[in-house]
């Protein structure tokens, strides 16, 4: 699920400008967020405006509250990828055309919201994720709106009560393991945080910078949950000390230093995703050979919602609504590589056999994150780059 930034970030993740894409994914794993600091120029935002319905055959690029036809624009992540078929059923169904704005990963992509509030990119925002969605709705860009699609799954991740966000998707960010790896080596696989600082597992351990990448964030904030402020930064002392590897994005990590089947290097142990592992099954296996610690795991959430000023709100309602669709939610894990958030979609056969997600995954509340983000990956940064 998500993305790295670009660092020196103010926010947080995803690596440099690149989008970090999942074992066999296109553009999908690792992705989210870029940095701020990077923030992409408005006019380039726009440049990047694309349609990926039909053509609107010269109609009002906005339409009127109520008026039918017209455009709605998209602002999102440059991950955002759903089935053509899905995008030409929405606007058949609701005489729209939808075109995209992806001005970054999700870090950028809320800086790019803060920016342009007072002349927003578009109708409607999909990819702000539990570690930036507290400070979109202190910042104003958004205006509640509450879907009738919207599900028991969907509120749990609410984060507020005016509803300014729809949970759309799911992510977990998790240790994953290759078990040729440690099968060879005759050494019992980790299991729990605590693991990885044992003295076997020395030098076998490659994570993201939680600046520069948005797994790399992910983990910082499940080592917080896990041991409090007053024991993660020791945590990370105890990592360090055991031969962590720290590099900028999670393509570097997985294909560079990972020693998985589909990359090139020797440490067996890699941050990346719980749906990581089907993608390294060859064909006709009937077992994966890398899997999830899935006592290590960050919940990463996804949202949707309405932009305040914007051109076509009733548009924007409408996209919305299509996110939590069933047909919508059932086409995520394999368009864009996450969970739906609709716990009633039959995943592909694939996930459910290897790519089970975690019973308790590490979680913060997302004020939280907003109120302490800068200050924890200052202080990551000191005691593990010095």
């Amino acid at each position: 699920m998500a993305r790295d930034l670009a660092a020196g970030t103010t926010a947080t993740p995803r690596a440099g400008s690149t989008t970090d894409a999942a074992p066999g994914a296109r553009t999908a794993h690792g992705r989210r967020l870029a940095a701020p600091a990077t923030v992409v120029a408005v006019g380039l935002a726009l440049a990047g405006c694309s349609a990926i319905g039909a053509d609107d055959g010269g109609q009002d690029a906005t339409a009127s509250p109520g008026e039918e036809g017209g455009t709605v624009v998209l602002v999102t992540h440059d991950s955002f990828l759903l089935s053509d078929d899905l995008v030409a059923q929405f606007e058949a169904d609701t005489g729209l055309t939808l075109e995209t704005v992806a001005p970054g990963d999700g870090g950028a992509l809320v800086n790019q919201l803060i920016l342009t509030k007072d002349a927003p990119l578009g109708d409607v925002v999909y990819g702000i994720d539990n570690t930036f969605a507290s400070r979109a709705i202190a910042e104003g860009v958004l205006e509640p709106y509450t879907s009738p699609a919207a599900s028991d799954d969907v509120e749990q991740y609410a984060v507020d009560d005016e509803g300014h966000l729809s949970a759309v998707d799911v992510g977990d960010v998790c240790i994953n393991v290759d078990h040729e790896w440690f099968a060879q080596a005759g050494i019992p696989e980790p299991v729990t945080l605590e693991d990885l600082t044992a003295p076997e597992y020395r030098d076998l351990l490659v994570v993201t910078n939680p600046a520069t990448s948005s797994p790399g964030l992910a983990f910082a904030l499940a080592t917080v949950a896990a041991f409090g402020e007053d024991g993660w930064l020791d945590y990370w002392a105890a990592l360090r000390d055991n031969g962590l590897k720290v590099v900028s994005g999670w393509s570097d990590a997985y294909y560079v230093d990972f020693s998985g089947p589909t990359s090139e290097g020797d440490r067996p142990l890699v941050l990346s995703y719980a749906s990581s592992p089907p993608y390294e099954v060859a064909e006709g296996a009937t077992e994966a050979p890398t899997g999830a610690l899935l006592d290590t795991c960050f919940r990463q959430v996804e949202y949707a919602g309405v932009l305040a000023g914007a051109a076509n709100p009733e548009g924007a309602r409408q996209v919305v609504d299509w996110l939590l669709s069933p047909e919508v939610q059932a086409d995520i894990p394999e368009s864009m590589y996450v969970y739906p958030v609709d716990s009633g979609v039959t995943l592909p056969e694939s996930w459910t056999t290897y790519a089970p997600q975690p019973e308790e995954p590490y979680t913060l509340d997302p004020e939280t994150i907003s109120e302490n983000r800068d200050d924890w990956i200052q202080a990551w940064t000191d005691t593990v780059v010095g």
